[in-house]
């Protein structure tokens, strides 16, 4: 059954003031039907930088479809997971890993529609674990006995991937690291490794250009040269934005559209909400592409359901 978990207007999201602009340039009669489109995104950053990343997308999508637009953001994954099961908002930018859940939450209520697309073909990303370029640690048998953070529970790169991989390769993290504690955000691991909070965190990169550590530096949050990855897991299939699958098929064809023609439309949010200047595009995606993280979350409940944890 579908759990039912109402988030507050303080606790879920933040509302940019919207407007109707221009013509309308969409000529699907699903618009008569809805007042507003609402899409949420994850908490890997810090909500200021989260809204104003996808603010120029939201002016965007405002101007294409004539509707008002607003962004929801959560302080937990989870917090995105709900408001789309509870039809609180319409689309969501979700990784492998939440989607999986938004999926598993909604038996099935939900429709990835296009991924990310980067320079060289490659439409994925890898799970890091890192620490302090100065602590000594060069390899993951360096800390045995250690402080390794985990993201957020429905996280890909920040969890699933690297708690997975690390138990097959003959690190269980309930055993093998001193502590396995979630800092909650991408982000918040890096910079818990940076002021010695934790020795490790989890979390991810694209290429050696883009990623959580290298953003961070561009945002003035980090000093080059503090954070080295250590680990780097199999590629992971980059995450989908996704719509609720009881929306109007035409609905959802008319937005993944968009989606697919804001690089050559507007750049500049482009730019913006990817943060990414390796990515050059995005594909059209469906369900099997992601079926594998679903039997994934599944395995690892098992795991940990096994031991009582």
């Amino acid at each position: 059954m579908l759990r039912r978990t109402f988030l507050g207007t303080a606790a879920l999201a933040v509302t940019l003031a919207a407007g109707l602009s221009g013509q309308t340039a969409l000529a699907g009669d699903w618009k008569s039907d809805f007042k507003e489109l609402r899409f949420g995104i994850l908490s890997g950053e810090n909500e200021k930088d989260r809204i104003q990343r996808y603010t120029k997308f939201k002016k965007y999508l405002e101007e294409e479809t004539g509707l008002p637009v607003k962004i929801y953001t959560a302080s937990s994954y989870d917090g995105v997971i709900q408001a789309i099961a509870a039809d609180q908002i319409e689309f969501a930018f979700f990784g492998s890993s939440s989607y999986a859940a938004a999926y598993t939450e909604t038996n099935g209520g939900v429709d990835p529609l296009v991924s990310r697309k980067q320079a060289d073909g490659s439409t994925g990303y890898y799970s890091i674990v890192t620490v302090r370029c100065d602590s000594g640690y060069e390899k993951i048998e360096d800390l045995k006995g250690k402080t390794l953070a985990f993201a957020d529970p429905d996280s890909t790169s920040g969890y699933a991937v690297p708690y997975y991989n690390l138990l097959k390769q003959g690190y269980d993290p309930e055993t093998y690291f001193g502590a396995t504690p979630f800092s909650g955000a991408h982000e918040t691991g890096v910079l818990g490794v940076s002021n010695g909070q934790f020795d490790a965190a989890a979390t991810y990169m694209t290429n050696e250009e883009s990623g959580i550590p290298q953003r961070m530096v561009k945002k003035g949050m980090l000093e080059a040269g503090v954070i080295c990855p250590i680990w780097k897991s199999p590629e992971i299939t980059s995450g989908p934005f996704t719509a609720r699958k009881n929306l109007p098929e035409t609905m959802k064809e008319d937005i993944a559209t968009l989606l697919m023609e804001i690089p050559e439309k507007d750049p500049e949010a482009f730019a913006a909400m990817t943060a990414n200047p390796k990515q050059i595009g995005w594909i059209r995606v469906n369900h099997d592409r992601y079926q594998w993280i679903v039997e994934m979350r599944e395995e690892i409940r098992k795991i940990r359901r096994n031991r009582g944890s």
